[in-house]
């Protein structure tokens, strides 16, 4: 059977506002008024059917025009009104992954589907960009998210979590550039697609992508998949999910080796000092040796790190 949910009373939206204040990100009380509250209070807290928990989307007041949707995102979506329909109607159908709810203040306004699946962390950081709005997601995995200006907040059974934007961290460490650098998308792609996802990896940018510092390749030639095209990104996450050592990416962004053990030479072993565990020690030391390469360490437990030279250069707003 189907609980019935109840549109949340003023107390109960005004307990979520205490608690995200509470846990430092009260920054979002005041956005976009009780809109917000209420969208959020709905993906923590979504109606249950048959014990199945769904997942859930929503665009709070975009104010871009529909073609600078799709020029960013590089979706194309069918906007379908819903004014003859109830919110809780449309509802049904925004599963936060292809399909959104758009909210305005008096209700859901629209339908958004999308061409193909936009729901990774990555993807709601592009939209919320596109759109101009605020974007609340309930993952299928249960984890609920709010991302905008302001980053990406996220809850999940470990609490509340800020993850700030990331444009000041990556000017600071790629230089001002007029648009995004091939370091800068693998720097998004480590946050929000492996950091965000607990999938630990150790990305390595090289000019070539032919390493010619000592190394054992363990794995086959991968596909040449591009960092800079949205829907590659699923298979590789997919791909480094299930696959230990270096993966390495050329001047292009593409994909040119996998499963790669970077072997230090006695030089770097005795010059560089151990950093945190394994992962970070052998791409610092790595780093040490490929002076033209740049190290990128993500954390199983999220933080990224960035390694040049032998030394930690960056380090995601997270980890500082």
């Amino acid at each position: 059977m189907e609980s019935r949910r109840t549109v949340p009373t003023e107390g109960r939206l005004r307990r979520l506002a205490e608690e995200l204040v509470e846990e430092g990100m009260g920054f979002l009380v005041g956005s976009a008024s009780g809109v917000l509250l209420e969208e959020l209070d709905y993906a923590l807290r979504p109606p249950v059917h048959e014990r199945r928990v769904p997942s859930y989307g929503s665009i709070i007041g975009p104010t871009a025009t529909a073609e600078s949707w799709r020029t960013a995102t590089e979706l194309n979506a069918d906007r379908l009104p819903t004014d003859a329909f109830g919110d809780a109607q449309v509802r049904r159908f925004a599963d936060g992954i292809s399909s959104w709810a758009v909210r305005a203040e008096g209700g859901v306004d629209e339908l958004v589907v999308f061409d193909r699946s936009a729901g990774s962390e990555r993807d709601l950081v592009i939209l919320a960009a596109a759109t101009g709005g605020l974007v609340v997601q309930r993952h299928p995995t249960g984890v609920v998210r709010v991302v905008g200006p302001a980053g990406v907040v996220r809850h999940d059974i470990a609490g509340w979590h800020h993850e700030a934007p990331l444009d000041g961290w990556i000017d600071t460490v790629c230089g001002r550039t007029e648009g995004p650098t091939v370091l800068g998308r693998l720097l998004d792609f480590a946050v929000h697609d492996l950091g965000a996802r607990g999938i630990g990896a150790l990305l390595v940018l090289h000019p070539t992508g032919d390493l010619a510092i000592a190394h054992e390749q363990r794995l086959p030639v991968p596909p040449q998949l591009h960092i800079d095209r949205p829907p590659a990104l699923a298979p590789l996450r997919h791909a480094l999910a299930q696959a230990d050592g270096a993966t390495v990416f050329d001047h292009q962004g593409v994909l040119r080796q996998m499963g790669v053990r970077l072997v230090p030479s006695p030089a770097a072993e005795i010059a560089v000092r151990p950093l945190g565990g394994t992962r970070h020690t052998s791409a610092r030391r790595y780093s040490y040796d490929d002076r033209e390469a740049i190290v990128i360490v993500v954390s199983e437990d999220g933080p990224v790190t960035i390694l040049k030279g032998g030394e930690r250069v960056g380090r995601s707003p997270a980890d500082s």
